[in-house]
């Protein structure tokens, strides 16, 4: 099943960024972030959702908080790991309102920054022990776990660690579960679904010199769960998939039966319908 991001549209509303995509004719949207809190947001859903016959899924930084943050359940600062927590709750309890079956998360971090940082480039920080991030992240995982109650499947994000904050940072990623290597080292701390960014990983395999195709190959069969778009392999820019040829050698390469894959293209509704297309007549 191919969804498409709601980040695919920019908008102050969630709601407005759904319509568009609703009149653009998708009806299977993953709830992402971009968007600001405001009163009745989740009675917006829901109204379209019956009216349109949607199928929603949740992704890390939806629902919209009040105040934004830095989602991270590995931080050493309790107030925001505390937040962390209550955030991915909240989105767990809107997955059971909305009928969503997944809700995924980005792998933490072994820094703390600001949200306007986020997907670019971030300055200088201590990079915090690996031992108490996982530490961390795995007591809060196992919380998550038990107020889903098997209702909703919960799943980790491969990190994107691009070439900027690869200058910044040298050998010492700040960024939990970027390749392979390190998913198993995470996955043996942490239990968890895996969530495969295509994207995210090209980034961080060019950052770190391995072999893109190759970490696909180690990655591509532990799971059911995708996102997808295109870059030039330095920075993650969520541009269509259609000008980029790695997608395609992928989309090509390996069996997408009974398969979620969703759509995180930006750069305007023809690049989506484009990329769409070509991802529909590629999986199906």
């Amino acid at each position: 099943m191919i969804f498409v991001s709601s980040s695919c549209i920019k908008k102050d509303r969630i709601k407005d960024s759904i319509l568009v995509l609703v009149n653009e004719g998708f009806k299977n949207i993953e709830l992402s972030g971009g968007t600001n809190f405001y009163e009745g947001y989740l009675e917006d859903l829901q109204e379209i959702q019956d009216k349109y016959s949607l199928n929603y899924q949740l992704h890390n930084y939806f629902p919209p908080p009040k105040e934004h943050f830095m989602l991270n359940l590995s931080s050493l600062d309790e107030d925001l790991y505390h937040k962390s927590i209550e955030h991915c709750m909240t989105a767990i309890s809107m997955c059971k309102k909305l009928r969503s079956r997944k809700y995924a998360i980005h792998a933490g971090f072994l820094i703390d920054f600001l949200p306007s940082e986020a997907g670019k480039k971030i300055s200088l920080k201590r990079v915090n022990d690996k031992k108490n991030a996982y530490r961390r992240f795995s007591s809060a995982w196992k919380l998550l776990e038990d107020f889903a109650d098997g209702e909703v499947d919960l799943y980790i994000e491969n990190n994107v660690f691009s070439k900027s904050n690869k200058e910044t940072y040298k050998d010492n990623n700040p960024f939990l579960f970027t390749d392979y290597i390190s998913w198993t080292e995470f996955s043996n701390e942490v239990k968890c679904n895996l969530l495969l960014d295509f994207a995210h990983l090209k980034v961080s395999a060019t950052s770190l010199n391995l072999s893109f195709s190759s970490e696909v190959d180690r990655l591509v069969g532990l799971t059911d769960y995708f996102h997808i778009s295109g870059n030039d392999g330095f920075h993650d820019q969520n541009q269509s998939i259609v000008i980029d040829k790695d997608m395609i050698t992928i989309l090509d390469k390996y069996d997408w039966f009974n398969k979620t894959i969703t759509l995180e293209v930006y750069d305007g509704i023809s690049s989506l319908h484009q990329s769409f297309d070509l991802l529909n007549k590629k999986i199906n």
